[in-house]
């Protein structure tokens, strides 16, 4: 059986992310593609409780370094599991990775990068994925998705400030001089977050197909 491929969307709050996984994972499901989805943090019992106290609007405070390494128990947790379903041939949609890490921990809080890429490296081993879809959108659209889901995470209350620190991160990472330099994150591809989600959905399709047409050709085929 060939090994299957992880899939990482990432990007800023409201660019669409969590919707495009599901939606992708839907359509590979009802074209017979072996697939399963997951998020960060969660995928697993311990994941969901880290999620819960990392993101729960009420959480007390919670230091940079100690957010970090909360990130990183739910990573190597949910990582043990990702790796066991790529051998079995499943395509793996993951809701953020370490690129997320980047972002949020080094770039918006400020933590050393190398203390915490160490960090990743002993939770994930040397799991990296096979092609990240970096959604961008404008950031007053992003905002405005954000708003009309209710009420906001821990995260997603941030000032301003760091969430430009994000995406600024963020641009930087599409960069092939950052890619080659961070090798763990793998190859890391922009997708035009604006517009329907049908729109998205396309220009996703449109990347995997490109990189892969005897798995993911099946998304053109049930449009």
């Amino acid at each position: 059986m060939s090994r299957g491929r992880l899939i990482v969307l990432e990007g800023a709050e409201g660019v669409g992310k969590t919707t495009q996984v599901a939606r992708l994972a839907a359509r590979l499901d009802a074209s017979g593609v072996p697939v399963e989805r997951y998020r960060e943090p969660g995928g697993t019992p311990l994941g969901d409780e880290i999620r819960r106290l990392l993101l729960e609007p009420a959480a007390h405070e919670v230091a940079p370094a100690a957010e970090a390494l909360l990130f990183m128990a739910a990573r190597a947790q949910l990582a043990t599991r990702i790796e066991a379903r790529l051998r079995a041939g499943v395509v793996v949609l993951l809701d953020r990775f370490f690129l997320s890490t980047y972002a949020y921990q080094i770039a918006a809080r400020g933590l050393p990068e190398t203390l915490v890429r160490d960090a990743n490296k002993l939770a994930v081993g040397g799991l990296v994925p096979d092609l990240t879809l970096l959604l961008v959108a404008d950031p007053a659209v992003a905002q405005e998705r954000m708003r009309s889901r209710g009420e906001l995470d821990r995260m997603e209350r941030e000032d301003p400030a760091f969430h430009e620190r994000v995406a600024a991160a963020f641009r930087e990472a599409a960069s092939q001089a950052w890619q080659q330099a961070h090798p763990e994150v793998g190859p890391v591809r922009l997708v035009d977050a604006e517009g329907t989600e049908a729109a998205v959905a396309r220009r996703i399709a449109a990347e995997l197909t490109a990189r892969w047409p005897e798995t993911f050709s099946v998304l053109h085929e049930s449009q």
